[in-house]
């Protein structure tokens, strides 16, 4: 076990920095330049807040397609939630909808047999991607955590939410959890839908339909969010989503704001943020607290806070539930929301998708739910955390021995 966590440890430590802010109109270009995806100009985007809002959206779209529908997750759990999304699905391709389908083969291994037999009967076609058995352990590592819905190539949804029933409601108690989703329309659903097809090829889809021609929209200046899509697989590097997170943080000027619950940094990140504050950047941190699906992570987690408070980020656990929420917001201006957390399973290991946001619009929505969540969680103080119990500190020690894995 050291070997293997000595072999996972990151070669070095990336030392980006950005002469681009944030809130310069050629940011997007500059990273883009960078990551090797393009710019969309004209996008809209929706925040979707916790379970009712989000699934009633998404349902919403599947019953009124069309032509065709895409959808991959990393969770598809036996319940409700799932139980109306399959009968939706059958439905949709009993009308004709051409309907695929990708789930992860770790995460949604509890999807009943008789919901796969409803699909496969309805001619909906699914695929596993990466399916556990006694021959591929050896990729048992590498799982897809993207979340993505594209209905008739004009709408698509990204964001932390699964099909799963602790999801459900408005994140009221410790039963059902906080997060957010983004409804996307405009140029970028074309990138969205093409980290689909890349995923259902490689899952042993038969062949990708060809998609929707680019819109004119794209090679005009169009007024709006200019985004870039970003989806990264297993690498051994800096993947692209790592990369626009690091991006994104050495263009900060005045503020950083990121939610995630999971928050397990590795050399790369902690310089960068160590960097940000040393530019005077505010940055403050929320992330889940005592309520969360992983306690080690969580415990991981923790052994970096003592660092982090000293050089002045500012960090608050959600209090009511799980907070699940993927999101950054730099400057007002800028933001990036998708699947990644901010550990190395979600920067290194896993196949990811986030979206860069050029848009105050999109950044002041966030910002607004950050603030209210924020009302809803505990701040830590360095000196009362450095009080906090033996017990705990060893406990996060331990854990923090297997960040890498997180």
């Amino acid at each position: 076990m050291a070997g293997l966590l000595w072999l996972l440890q990151d070669p070095r430590t990336l030392q980006v920095r950005s002469p681009v802010a944030a809130s310069d109109p050629d940011f997007p270009d500059y990273v883009a330049s960078l990551i090797g995806a393009p710019v969309t100009s004209g996008d809209t985007f929706d925040v979707l807040q916790n379970g009712d809002d989000i699934f009633a959206a998404m349902l919403k779209a599947v019953e009124g397609a069309q032509r065709r529908i895409s959808f991959e997750s990393f969770i598809y759990s036996d319940g409700e939630i799932s139980a109306r999304f399959t009968q939706a699905f059958v439905a949709a391709a009993r009308r004709g909808v051409d309907v695929r389908i990708v789930l992860d083969g770790y995460g949604a291994n509890d999807l009943p047999a008789a919901s796969i037999s409803q699909l496969d009967a309805a001619g909906v076609r699914l695929v596993w991607f990466n399916n556990v058995r006694a021959w591929s352990l050896d990729r048992v590592n590498y799982r897809t955590h993207r979340k993505v819905l594209v209905v008739d190539g004009t709408v698509a949804f990204t964001g932390g939410v699964g099909l799963a029933d602790h999801w459900r409601g408005t994140a009221q108690d410790p039963d059902h959890w906080r997060d957010t989703q983004v409804s996307v329309r405009g140029p970028a659903v074309r990138a969205l839908e093409a980290s689909f097809y890349e995923n259902w090829i490689e899952s042993g889809g038969a062949e990708a339909p060809r998609l929707d021609p680019e819109p004119a929209e794209q090679r005009q200046a169009t007024p709006g969010a200019r985004s870039i899509v970003a989806w990264s697989n297993f690498s051994g590097g800096a993947s692209n989503v790592k990369l626009l997170y690091l991006l994104s943080i050495a263009a900060a000027r005045q503020s950083i704001d990121i939610q995630s619950p999971y928050v397990v940094l590795d050399s790369s990140l902690r310089w960068s943020l160590d960097q940000a504050r040393s530019r005077g950047v505010r940055v403050r941190l929320l992330t889940d607290g005592d309520h969360t699906d992983a306690g080690p992570v969580k415990a991981a987690s923790r052994a970096g806070y003592d660092a982090l408070l000293a050089r002045g980020v500012a960090i608050a656990e959600f209090a009511p539930t799980m907070m699940h929420v993927k999101a950054m917001t730099v400057d007002g201006t800028w933001s990036v929301v998708g699947t990644a957390n901010l550990d190395n399973r979600s920067l290194e290991l896993n196949d990811e998708l986030v979206v860069g946001v050029h848009d105050p619009v999109l950044a002041s929505t966030l910002k607004r739910a950050f603030d209210a969540d924020l009302g809803r969680s505990t701040a830590l103080d360095l000196e009362r955390w450095r009080n906090r119990p033996l017990w705990r500190r060893g406990q996060e020690r331990f854990w923090s021995l297997f960040g890498e894995l997180f």
